[in-house]
């Protein structure tokens, strides 16, 4: 159990950030900005999230501290207003109008703190035909036509890239991007306001530079036949002799060059010109690299300019040597994860501790935040449990 913070050197110590447990996107989101050093106090639910992980192993609360409020108790919501007077940004990730019903919606929350930046992910918004309705990461890069576009094959479904399209990328980042923009004006001009980080907002935004290069007769609306999606004979992924794979990204004239020496397929270098003969440029390319094993096509091509890497899994990812050297991944308890990023000069981000474990850090947060009803409300709270 912890007792006291552990303050840590990144550019957000000195950020107090009260997180509304839940799950996806934003405790990633929050686990974002602890990493960066913000004092992050989660306020845990009874019974926990639902996701049914074992909490000393969610790596997305790592950072922070944990406290335990019941939101529908007598007093659950002063508390966390108490909490968030004292606060710089909350989040939240509940359907639209479920924080209001609870007591710690905007406008609770503005009126006890005026320059509380109100952070709030979803994945449709918080208004539109779809608002109220559930959905998961999936669905969301669906209408915006991210996923549509992501697959190799032309005829075939689409690939699904896992939740990190949606969750993360549409949704936790932009959530940290509008929080801190949004925190940057309340200290400029002293009044916070709501953010409202739609999934499908964010995920549509990534999709910018595809949008551009349509517009502009560069990409065909539809996958497999386009430079990035796989289309490209030498921009995509091959199986070697061993059943592993190598991702080749030989775009440039360059690149591409040094790319079939090294593979030993310069005969069929120059159908690279001509879209007619791409098949038979992606055959020659696909023989060759059957015909080793991934590791020896991973030394082949050690150091050189080819763009070309072995596709690792998550437990080999770690013992890469070039992630190794830059301790992209750290451990911690036993836990193999990724470091905090991205990397600063001067205020480093660090691991300062591992995940909170619900409600562990209800005395020291009550004490260090100046909210002794934290305390009680935990004490009633777990009398309920009982």
């Amino acid at each position: 159990m912890s007792t006291t913070h552990t303050a840590g050197n990144g550019p957000l110590t000195g950020v107090r950030v009260v997180e509304l447990a839940g799950i996806g996107p934003g405790p990633f989101a929050a686990m974002l900005l602890a990493d960066l050093g913000a004092d992050v106090v989660r306020v845990d639910r009874p019974g926990g999230p639902g996701l049914g992980i074992d909490p000393a192993r969610d790596l997305t609360n790592r950072n922070k501290r944990s406290v335990l409020v019941d939101l529908k108790a007598d007093g659950g919501p002063a508390t966390v207003l108490d909490l968030v007077e004292r606060a710089d940004i909350l989040i939240e990730g509940y359907r639209p109008g479920v924080a209001e019903r609870l007591g710690v919606g905007p406008d609770a929350c503005l009126t006890r703190n005026p320059r509380l930046v109100y952070g709030r992910m979803t994945g449709w918004g918080q208004d539109g035909p779809l608002a109220a309705t559930a959905g998961h990461d999936i669905g969301y890069i669906a209408i915006t036509g991210a996923l549509g576009m992501i697959g190799p094959d032309p005829d075939g479904p689409p690939t699904v890239p896992a939740n990190l399209v949606g969750d993360y990328a549409g949704g936790s980042l932009y959530l940290v991007i509008g929080v801190l923009a949004a925190l940057q004006h309340a200290r400029a001009h002293g009044g916070g306001q709501v953010v409202d980080a739609a999934i499908v907002d964010g995920t549509a935004h990534l999709t910018t530079m595809i949008h551009g290069m349509l517009a502009a007769g560069g990409w065909q609306d539809r996958r497999g036949v386009n430079l990035l999606d796989g289309g490209c004979p030498f921009y995509g992924v091959y199986e070697t002799s061993d059943g592993g794979h190598m991702a080749v990204g030989a775009l440039e004239e360059q690149f591409y060059a040094e790319f079939v020496r090294l593979l030993g397929v310069e005969e069929a270098a120059p159908a690279r010109r001509d879209l007619a003969r791409w098949p038979e440029l992606r055959k020659a390319v696909a023989d060759r690299f059957r015909s080793r094993p991934r590791e020896e096509w991973t030394a082949v091509f050690d150091g050189s300019d080819a763009c070309v890497a072995p596709v690792l899994s998550l437990r080999e990812a770690p013992s890469h040597p070039h992630l190794a050297a830059r301790g992209t991944f750290t451990e911690r308890d036993g836990i193999a994860q990724p470091a905090p990023a991205p990397r600063f000069s001067v205020t480093p981000g660090a691991l300062r501790t591992g995940p909170a474990l619900p409600g562990a850090d209800t005395a020291a947060v009550a004490r260090d935040w100046a909210v002794p009803a934290l305390e009680s409300q935990q004490q009633k709270t777990q009398e309920t449990e009982a």
